[in-house]
């Protein structure tokens, strides 16, 4: 039989049973549309943790003093630029990157360009936290045309805040307080511009006894490597600040170590640790937390998308059976005029096929239908709240060729042994009656 003539019977046989051949194709639709729907869902979650909420890059390892140190007894101590060489000479050690946080307490509140450009409260004043980085830390993440570098005296100190601050202030507290929301793109227009005024010495308690000083702050980008209670400000402006008020400058509060490849982080923790170091992996075991319970859900959801698609292929089987058994005296005629087996399970075969095609891309047509809808619904009324996505839904071209592959290897799997059941027809006999 010619792959044409056989296609030509399929496309028969498929239009003499219409209803059970939709029926087919619907079990095959809801559990295809079912599983893209959860993974879609899980996939764009997931994303957002990883990628907003708890922006993590999996090649860092941030190192910090140990709880307890007992010196150079058990090989731990201070972060200094000896433990920066033997770090830096660790194997699978890409690059080391100094922090040192500004130890001298430090009050801050908007300049009169802040108040007057964003509207911001005058009277808010906060306890700045700023950690000292290297330039190369966060080259990237600088406005352009600004340097990230110790100021001259009387100029601003530039400082990059979080990228998570800007949301959680727009989406949160601006709302709540009848605020103009700073977009990035507004604010990038004020980069190199003074926008907070610290009084350091100064802390919420009021007098520290240290000689007051006041200095200016000036935007110079957003990271998602500053943290999300500070800002990062150049390294040699916080040892020379933590110099003058005679705090220490020379032990750095944390290294980060950038890994050649994420497949060297597990064996540098572990030499870490066997230095004596501590590792400041909070924010790694949040993301890893969240995105496990995500991954458990989703994989719950999808288990029963699959348990859909296995009765789907039961009710093809069953649904192919009967039709084989009114269709008989058909298929031996068809023995009988020079059809093979090969011929005849071919014909079952591509009846299967035919249904887990239009059951798969139904599903998952249906899938991308019902989430564009409540992705609408969540634009139009859902309010805003903090790192709120455009879409709830991640649909990647592997995952919709993988779902329609899946309803056709479904409904082949349900139609294999009707298949083998109809090529092993006795002519002879059926027509004998």
């Amino acid at each position: 039989m010619t792959p044409g003539k056989l296609v030509q019977l399929v496309a028969i046989n498929l239009r003499r049973d219409k209803k059970g051949a939709l029926f087919s194709a619907f079990g095959v639709a809801a559990g295809i549309g079912a599983l893209v729907f959860f993974i879609a869902l899980g996939g764009a979650v997931r994303s957002l943790v990883r990628e907003r909420i708890f922006p993590v890059d999996s090649r860092a390892v941030e190192v910090i003093p140990p709880a307890l140190s007992l010196g150079s007894i058990l090989g731990g101590g201070a972060l200094d630029e000896a433990t920066v060489g033997r770090l830096a000479a660790l194997e699978g050690v890409e690059r080391v990157y100094r922090k040192m946080e500004l130890r001298v307490p430090a009050m801050g509140g908007p300049t009169d360009g802040l108040v007057q450009s964003f509207r911001i409260p005058r009277n808010i004043w906060l306890a700045i936290i700023a950690v000292g980085v290297e330039a190369d830390f966060v080259g990237d993440d600088l406005a352009k045309d600004l340097e990230f570098v110790d100021p001259a005296d009387g100029k601003p100190i530039p400082a990059l805040a979080a990228r998570r601050l800007l949301e959680l202030y727009n989406r949160s507290f601006a709302k709540s307080q009848g605020l103009t929301p700073i977009g990035e793109r507004l604010l990038l227009t004020a980069a190199g511009v003074e926008l907070i005024s610290v009084r350091l010495g100064r802390s919420m308690k009021g007098n520290t006894g240290l000689l007051e000083k006041r200095v200016g702050l000036s935007f110079a980008g957003l990271s998602d490597r500053a943290p999300l209670h500070g800002v990062l400000i150049p390294l040699e402006t916080a040892r020379r600040i933590n110099r003058e008020y005679g705090m220490d400058a020379e032990r750095y509060s944390a290294l980060t170590l950038v890994a050649k490849s994420p497949d060297h982080v597990p064996a540098l923790v572990q030499k870490v640790r066997q230095m004596g170091f501590a590792i400041d992996d909070s924010e790694k075991k949040l993301s890893e937390s969240v995105g496990a319970a995500v991954a458990v859900t989703t994989g719950a959801m999808a288990l029963l998308s699959v348990l859909i698609c296995l009765l789907a292929a039961v009710n093809i089987a069953h649904a192919l059976s009967s039709s084989i058994r009114t269709r008989s005296r058909e298929i031996g005629v068809l023995r009988a005029v020079g059809a093979t087996r090969l011929d005849i399970s071919g014909l079952v075969l591509g009846e299967a096929l035919v249904i887990g095609l239009i059951g798969g891309a139904a599903g998952t047509f249906g899938a991308g239908l019902l989430a564009s809808g409540l992705d609408a619904i969540a634009r139009t009324r859902v309010p805003d709240f903090p790192f709120k996505p455009e879409s709830f839904f991640h649909f990647s071209p592997g995952l919709l060729a993988g779902a329609v592959a899946l309803g056709v290897v479904a409904s082949l799997l349900g139609a294999l042994v009707p298949a083998l059941s109809a090529s092993r027809t006795d002519p002879a006999r059926v027509l004998a009656g």
